[in-house]
């Protein structure tokens, strides 16, 4: 599995169980969305950094790789 894939779901994942934690706790919606959000940022940045560092070098990777190949533009020709 890609990384940004598992980063993406562990953070939707944490999100989705704290806010429906708090709404079970009776408090209105809004605010359990925004608690929620605050909560699993600070957790995702505090206990997932080996993740974290896995897709930032995945992004590196894809940046780094040329747009263009110029032997496939070459055979083109």
């Amino acid at each position: 599995m890609k990384p940004w894939v598992a980063y993406s779901l562990v953070r939707i994942g944490l999100f989705a169980v704290i806010f429906v934690a708090l709404l079970l706790a009776g408090i209105v919606p809004w605010l359990c969305a925004v608690i929620a959000a605050v909560v699993s940022f600070c957790a995702s940045y505090l206990f997932f950094g080996k993740l974290r560092d896995a897709v930032a070098l995945d992004i590196v990777a894809r940046r780094s790789r040329p747009a263009v190949d110029a032997d496939a533009v070459a055979e083109d020709l």
